[in-house]
């Protein structure tokens, strides 16, 4: 049985433990709004550049003309998968969820064969791969010292990506981060951004809403998505960080608030055995007194 001291000791370091985590929990309450907005913000620029991007394609579809960035290679065989993640910890699963994902998608690609290589945004996510796919992490950039993210953070990133993509170095490159929902809910999501994953369905709607106009581009379909196309890369990627800084508040939130409440039920189990224990002491010295007076 643990001393009265030990018990204390513990109380004390519980009590400190949950201070720490409630105030972790109210930061990021605080920092959760201002990236929800922002996140919230970006999303209807990212879905309208895809859907202008997905209407064009329809009117070059077929040509030679079309970017590279576009259409792609020609192959699949190498892969670079864009794992975005935190820096920081004590964020529950945000982190694991998403290099799950990535790990997944990997191991289904190198069963059939096919190259991966890895581009880590974020240390955790390089601290959790380089366990298992060390020689294949060829790149990792941190963004710890950013507070708060910008369209030249993601410029970075995509100029990084385009000078790969020019060498020859994959033909593929998926992006991997997690969208925000809720406090409670960030979903893992997986997207190819290179050659541009414009789908057929989604092309196919945005011609027929267009059919009752006619459009002319100045200047030509290729010169414009010559410029739009690695634009977009680069907005995808501002939209895969500010949906991971929504998603990371929202997930350090929910996983400080479990653990404020975990050390408040920790407390109120230590302070009734200590209370045990010293009763049990106090009951066990009257028994002595009392047993020495009879003596006497």
């Amino acid at each position: 049985m643990a001393s009265l001291k030990d018990l204390r000791n513990r109380i004390s370091s519980v009590k400190a433990t949950q201070k720490i985590t409630r105030a972790m929990q109210m930061v990021a309450a605080a920092k959760l709004r201002r990236a929800q907005e922002a996140a919230e913000a970006a999303r209807p620029y990212a879905e309208r550049m895809h859907g202008v991007l997905a209407s064009l394609a329809d009117a070059v579809k077929g040509s030679d003309e079309a970017p590279t960035l576009m259409v792609g290679t020609g192959r699949d065989d190498r892969h670079l998968l864009v794992v975005c993640t935190a820096d920081r910890g004590l964020c529950g699963a945000f982190n694991s969820s998403i290099v799950r994902l990535a790990r997944e998608h990997a191991r289904r690609l190198m069963r059939e064969g096919k190259t991966v290589q890895f581009f880590c945004v974020g240390r955790k996510g390089y601290d959790m791969l380089r366990r298992e796919y060390a020689s294949q992490i060829v790149d990792t950039i941190e963004l710890k010292d950013v507070r708060r993210i910008s369209f030249a953070d993601a410029q970075k990133i995509a100029d990084k990506l385009l000078h790969r993509f020019d060498n020859g170095d994959f033909d593929v490159a998926t992006l991997f981060y997690s969208t925000f929902k809720s406090v409670i809910s960030q979903i893992p999501t997986a997207q190819q951004v290179i050659p541009a994953d414009l789908g057929e369905e989604e092309a196919g709607e945005a011609a027929s809403s267009e059919v009752s106009a006619v459009r002319e581009y100045e200047p030509e379909e290729s010169e414009i998505l010559a410029d739009l196309v690695p634009r977009n890369i680069s907005v995808q990627i501002l939209r895969a960080l500010l949906e991971n800084a929504a998603s990371e508040q929202g997930a350090r939130m929910s996983a400080m608030d479990n653990a404020t409440r975990n050390a408040g039920e920790m407390i109120d189990k230590l302070t009734m055995e200590y209370n045990r224990t010293r009763q049990a002491q106090i009951t066990k010295e009257l028994i002595e007194i009392i047993s020495g007076a009879e003596a006497l």
